[in-house]
């Protein structure tokens, strides 16, 4: 594409320059690239661009940031955009022919379970592409980006691989982040699903109300054509008041509700060692889950992706059955041990509501005794932590609180923070992550639960900058394998 057909309405452009690339990353940039210096864009940064090729810089019209680099380097085309940032998925999306348009998205959005039900719907929809917290990808074939919902760059970038690949469906996690930033505009949404809302980046977001706001936007969109929305959940019955009447609604429950064509019910849902069994139930229509996956919230996990099944035009015997198989996600209630060990379940739970729903929800499979490992993240919302710590003492028999990602933050200060939240029965500390999870699994019986919570499917742990390869799931590996009954 040419320079001047793709700012063609954002700027005045003469030269009709043959572009390679676009990026906002000045390590990407390759000779005829275009880069887009954003707000946030140092002089370094800029520099880095020039130095490694760019024949064009993008920059906020009124910006005064780069005047000396102006001046002396003539060898790129400088141009101001008026709102850039807000212009940026649609120039990205032009330069790649707006992918979004050939291809059936789906939005996946909530506090908890965007990630499992995202991957869910991938096994299932086998010929589609995931985009998420795990990476972007095929089911079990990921590469990561760092962030739930991509920046608009990489996204349209992704979406434009995706048309290539000749695939035709992309299921999607959308962050508030997403929402806010402008990052899936130029998205195009066939489908939208609600899982919950629960306290979450309120480091970000200034309230509740905000942060709902955010994901209620999704429900909004224009060329939306069917929504699913928990209505078990208090936001999800503000959500189902918002939806426009041109969009299809389907709701799904483990309530008591209006029998209705577009409400997927679970009913009498048991929990045993064996995994989840429940019925569901649409219309006059019936079918029953049995599942190898734990923990009742991953029935409404999994009566989410059922009915995202149903609208998408899947028959109930069909989509049960498609539901029935599904294996468990990286880091979401992981399950290792059994067969005479004590179980472990490696889960992503960081927030209070999913902490109580992952040690609520175990409780119902009967362990003789539970515990749960856990710390919180640092530099990100503070007021969850002593949330946490009180819903740990509440339903664990057992705490053992631990570093999660200190960050920049002083790790002693967090665990205190967690801690003020207790009242210090049957707690103890063992910043060592490492440690901590041995000591719990080496103190456990054959009958015993055991919760490793805030890191999932992680691969590191993050100290004053540096990330140092850590894996929970390497440790209980290896701590099973050498345990014995005490």
């Amino acid at each position: 594409m040419k320079l001047n057909e793709l700012l063609a309405d954002f700027a005045k452009v003469d030269t009709p320059l043959e572009i390679a690339g676009i990026t906002i990353d000045s390590r990407e940039v390759k000779p005829d690239y275009v880069f887009i210096a954003l707000t946030d864009a140092t002089v370094n940064y800029v520099q880095q661009a020039i130095d490694k090729g760019a024949s064009a810089i993008l920059f906020e019209q009124d910006s005064t940031d780069f005047p000396s680099l102006q001046n002396d380097v003539s060898c790129v085309q400088w141009i101001g955009v008026e709102n850039l940032t807000d212009k940026l998925a649609e120039i990205v999306a032009r330069h790649y022919n707006y992918p979004a348009r050939n291809l059936d998205i789906i939005g996946i959005t909530g506090t908890n379970g965007k990630t499992s039900c995202s991957q869910f719907l991938a096994q299932v929809l086998t010929d589609s592409m995931v985009i998420g917290t795990l990476g972007w990808g095929t089911w079990g074939n990921v590469k990561f980006t760092g962030y739930t919902t991509p920046n608009a760059v990489v996204l349209q970038r992704i979406l434009a691989e995706t048309v290539a690949l000749g695939k035709k469906t992309v299921v999607m996690e959308v962050s508030s982040h997403g929402v806010q930033e402008k990052r899936i505009d130029q998205t195009f949404f066939k489908g939208a699903v609600f899982t919950n809302l629960s306290r979450d980046h309120l480091d970000y977001h200034n309230s509740m109300a905000e942060y709902f706001n955010a994901k209620l936007q999704l429900f909004k969109r224009p060329e939306l054509q069917f929504a699913v929305v928990n209505c078990d959940d208090e936001y999800g019955q503000k959500i189902v008041a918002a939806v426009a009447p041109s969009v299809a609604l389907w709701t799904f429950s483990k309530q008591e509700q209006i029998n209705s064509a577009r409400c997927v019910q679970a009913k009498n849902i048991n929990c045993s060692i064996n995994g989840l069994q429940f019925e569901v139930c649409c219309g006059n229509q019936s079918a029953v889950i049995n599942s190898r996956l734990y923990g009742e919230f991953n029935v409404e996990n999994m009566l989410a992706v059922l009915t995202t099944l149903l609208a998408l035009g899947f028959n109930l015997d069909e989509a049960a059955e498609k539901i029935s198989a599904l294996q468990s996600v990286p880091g979401r209630m992981e399950y290792f041990g059994g067969n005479g060990k004590p179980a472990v379940f490696v889960d992503f739970a960081h927030t209070p509501d999913a902490l109580e729903k992952v040690l609520q929800t175990l409780k119902h499979h009967q362990p003789k005794f539970l515990s749960v490992v856990f710390g919180c993240g640092g530099n990100r919302d503070a007021g969850k932590r002593r949330l946490m710590g009180a819903i740990a003492e509440k339903f664990a028999d057992k705490i053992i609180v631990t570093d999660d990602n200190p960050r920049f933050e002083e790790g002693d200060n967090i665990i205190a923070d967690i801690l003020s939240g207790c009242k210090n029965q049957n707690l103890s500390v063992i910043r060592d992550r490492a440690l901590a999870i041995q000591t719990a699994i080496s103190q456990a019986t054959s009958d015993d639960c055991i919760v490793i919570a805030g890191k999932g499917h992680e691969d590191y742990q993050e100290v004053k900058g540096i990330k140092t390869p850590f894996s929970d799931q390497a440790i209980v590996k290896q701590v099973l394998e050498q345990w014995k009954e005490q």
